[in-house]
């Protein structure tokens, strides 16, 4: 048994013992001739009525002549013990009456509880021992079981790689993140040069930006270039229930890194446990854990050749005496790729898979604006599929398109039989509306409207590619807004305001969240003026904001009804073609709208 457990089993008989003394001294207090009565007792136990020493109606004789003074009684037992006054021992039948014990009160005689009411009291106690004892056993049990888990976590040992493959060619699409690591690799190669200038190479970099964007791809690259030992971990590992875990951790993974100098050590979400303090809900445990973290940073000898590399999708949520000089030093903004670095991660993604030539990757790279890296590197792959699926010996632009739409809406339903006429037809409205928004007020890209449902829940979609812009202006942004208006207004127009449907709740979302930006982030409402909030500041609950933000919506809603009006013979055009062809393409609506 370990030594631990048995402190425990020893802390539970330090408790019992004393209790148990305590029982048998209360009892043998109450009884000078205690052991010499229970042995009696104990000798009667097995007697019938007749082997008494006294009948009741002997006894009762005795009792009224006063020669009793003494009766151990318990009115369980058939045979009781009494005591007259020359302290003489015998007994006599239990009469087994309730009004037993008042005639012997009535007749002055001293009642004493027998022993066996202090054994039912040692044997409760003994009872609830053994309870508690089997209680603790399964306690420690599934405790240990927890505990072992999590103490065999924390004995694993962090995994390196020293020979990385991937390499900053490998990395398409982040021109700007590989410009900025590439001091950090001249360091890591020639730290002599850097020591020469009295330079400080910086500790830590943050790669930020939306997810599927590359961050882990640039640490591995940063160490496959720099022949460096990459040692990934997340944010999420360093959090634990048990205090102290944490920051053994993060000693545990500096401690490698230093001793396989040089290090790329890579920590993703690190906002799991840099999050900033005084928020209300950061434990203990947690600070212990950042402030180890920031002590090992500071710890940090300049010729150690430890590098760390943190992935964050919110950088506003790491605490600020994370991102301070002299430790990750370095902010680095990994973004969504535009139309050239789209085109790049195509081209990586597919060059050893055999593309139909008939496939243009720029023309791809130009219907997957605000794609990720990641979504693009899936929208190959899920065209690959397809085409094993179909037995294609080459990915076709059909194989990409099926991709493409399965990401963005997902997959088509194979059976509409319970899609009725009149919902088909409200449907083709509604994505009619969408796209003659976008098409004559925008002036965006359609390449596709489907009133085909999808498992994603939509009944259709219409796929709009926006202009490509640095900075949105608002008229821009409240155009974006009716786009998404479209669907609900065409609804209105043709089948009656009491006939709308609750098919556009995803559009009045969105549209919701970006009237709220732009009057909370963007500083351009006429009420609030020029405030930018954070999302913590920001509330539907803030009367004011509610009240601008329906203002808005409402006006744009507005308008929106009265641009389709005066368009709805082109609306008819657009919805009755699809109802004819359940899809569309971009060449097919400007034909509609052209007419």
């Amino acid at each position: 048994m370990k030594r631990e457990n048995l402190q425990q089993y020893f802390a539970i008989l330090i408790f019992i013992i004393p209790l148990m003394i305590g029982v048998y001294l209360l009892a043998s207090k109450s009884s000078p001739d205690y052991k010499n009565n229970l042995r009696q007792l104990q000798s009667t136990m097995a007697f019938n009525y007749t082997d008494a020493d006294v009948g009741i109606n002997s006894f009762k004789s005795l009792v009224e002549t006063g020669k009793i003074q003494t009766v151990y009684y318990n009115e369980s037992d058939f045979i009781l013990i009494a005591e007259d006054k020359t302290k003489k021992t015998f007994t006599f039948e239990n009469p087994k009456n309730p009004e037993f014990r008042q005639y012997l009160m009535e007749h002055k005689v001293k009642i004493v509880e027998s022993s066996n009411s202090y054994s039912k009291i040692l044997s409760s106690i003994a009872f609830a021992i053994v309870l508690l004892f089997i209680i603790r056993l399964l306690t420690n049990f599934y405790s240990k079981k927890t505990l072992s888990a999590d103490l065999h976590r924390d004995s694993v040992e962090f995994e390196e790689s020293k020979d990385v493959k991937i390499r900053f060619s490998d990395v398409a699409g982040s021109e700007e993140a590989k410009e900025n690591m590439q001091d950090i690799i001249e360091f890591l190669k020639n730290p002599k040069k850097f020591e020469d200038f009295g330079a400080k190479i910086p500790k830590g970099i943050i790669l930020y930006g939306p997810p599927g964007t590359g961050k882990t791809l640039l640490a591995k690259a940063l160490a496959g270039e720099t022949g460096s030992e990459f040692i990934p971990t997340s944010g999420s590992y360093f959090i634990e229930k048990y205090v102290g875990v944490g920051a053994s951790r993060v000693r545990k993974l500096f401690n490698k890194a230093r001793k396989n100098s040089p290090a790329i050590i890579f920590i993703d979400e690190i906002d799991a446990i840099g999050g900033k303090r005084g928020s209300g809900k950061d434990t203990s445990e947690d600070a212990k854990t950042l402030n180890q973290l920031l002590v090992e940073m500071d710890g940090f000898n300049d010729k150690e050749n430890v590098i760390v590399v943190a992935a964050t999708n919110r950088l506003d949520m790491l605490d600020d005496a994370l991102l301070r000089a002299g430790r990750f030093d370095r902010h680095v903004m990994v973004g969504l790729p535009d139309l050239n670095a789209r085109y790049k991660i195509l081209k990586v993604h597919s060059k050893n898979k055999p593309l139909s030539p008939s496939v243009d990757l720029f023309q791809i790279a130009k219907q997957t604006v605000y794609m990720s890296g990641a979504d693009l590197a899936n929208v190959i792959n899920e065209a690959s599929i397809y085409a094993i699926k179909e037995n294609y010996s080459e990915i076709t632009l059909n194989h990409i398109d099926k991709a493409m739409n399965k990401i963005i809406a997902g997959d088509e339903k194979k059976d509409r039989s319970n899609i009725s006429d009149t919902e088909k037809r409200i449907t083709a409205y509604h994505e009619a509306g969408h796209a003659l928004i976008a098409k004559l007020l925008n002036k965006s890209s359609v390449p596709k409207v489907s009133i085909i449902p999808t498992t994603k829940g939509a009944a259709g979609y219409t796929i709009i590619n926006p202009n490509e812009k640095m900075f949105q202006t608002k008229k821009e942004i409240l155009n974006k807004v009716s786009e998404l208006l479209g669907g609900r207004a065409s609804e209105e127009i043709i089948f009656g305001k009491e006939n709308i449907t609750g098919g556009a709740a995803n559009d009045l979302q969105r549209a919701t969240k970006m009237v709220v930006t732009l009057i909370a982030k963007y500083g351009m409402s006429e009420k609030l003026g020029l405030v930018c909030l954070d999302d913590k500041e920001i509330s539907l609950g803030n009367e004011l904001i509610l009240r601008e933000t329906k203002q808005i919506l409402d006006k744009i809603y507005n308008s929106t009804l009265n641009y389709i009006i005066d368009n709805k013979n082109k609306l008819q055009l657009i919805a009755e073609k699809l109802l004819e062809n359940e899809i569309i393409d971009e060449h097919d609506l400007e034909v509609l709208i052209a007419s």
